[in-house]
């Protein structure tokens, strides 16, 4: 079922499968939107209730039009749905929101499975050149260039249509974050804090910095599963659907 979700100054597109199984929550990259879920979606569907949805200005859900934060709104998501403690599935950005939520409010928070999870606080390195190459593309209005630069980065196990598709969501939605999106609390130095089922998986064609940010993560969070996926990027939802979703139902 598709419904609207009303949160502080705005609204988000949702989904709840429905269903008598126990709740799961699935949060998306900040390189894409909840469809990112299509694969991995019909696998859970079977054994839980699983819900998922569009970040303002991501995929389905409308453009922001005053500040908000990330853990707000997935918060306003657990209320709307009357849901106390839950497992959260996160990938990337959504991974980093998960983390918040456990670290704020753990009480609300039955398991962590981190896929690919960027993390608030983490001093990720200057890439100089990286950044001149978006920059020129930002200056001469070219999104496809952009695109195709994020997916060479982000991508980097095959620029196939559902890839594209994801990063093009994604790259629409960055327009409005700079203006709108208020960052939650740094966590990496609260890793340690964590005391949750957790599970975290990492492609080894992720970039370096992500990589190394996710095994440090891993040592830091009390009893963490790390899990590495060889040949796989920054989109294992869509590389690894099986192995995601196994992951995830092991844990709720």
């Amino acid at each position: 079922m598709e419904l609207t979700v009303p949160v502080s100054g705005g609204e988000l597109w949702a989904e709840d499968t429905g269903g008598d199984g126990p709740p799961v929550v699935l949060l998306h990259p900040g390189i894409g939107d909840s469809r990112v879920w299509d694969p991995v979606l019909p696998l859970i569907a079977a054994r839980h209730r699983a819900i998922r949805y569009d970040v303002r200005g991501y995929g389905r859900s409308p453009d922001p039009t005053v500040p908000y934060t990330l853990l707000d709104d997935l918060v306003a998501v657990l209320d709307h749905f009357g849901l106390g403690r839950v497992p959260l599935v996160g990938c990337s950005m959504g991974g980093g929101t998960a983390i918040s939520l456990a670290l704020t409010d753990p009480g609300r928070v039955a398991a962590l499975i981190l896929v690919c999870p960027g993390i608030t606080g983490y001093d990720w390195p200057d890439e100089p050149e990286v950044d001149a190459e978006y920059e020129a593309l930002e200056q001469a209005g070219d999104f496809d260039g952009l695109v195709a630069l994020s997916v060479r980065i982000w991508a980097a196990a095959g620029a196939d249509p559902a890839a594209v598709a994801q990063v093009r969501s994604g790259m629409r939605a960055w327009r409005t974050e700079a203006e709108y999106q208020q960052p939650d609390p740094p966590a990496f130095d609260r890793l340690g804090e964590l005391d949750v089922p957790a599970v975290l998986l990492v492609g080894d064609l992720d970039r370096p910095a992500l990589i190394a940010s996710n095994e440090q993560a891993a040592a830091r969070i009390r009893g963490c599963r790390l899990i590495r996926m060889r040949g796989v990027d920054h989109l294992p939802p869509l590389r690894v659907p099986d192995l995601v979703a196994a992951t995830i139902l092991e844990y709720c």
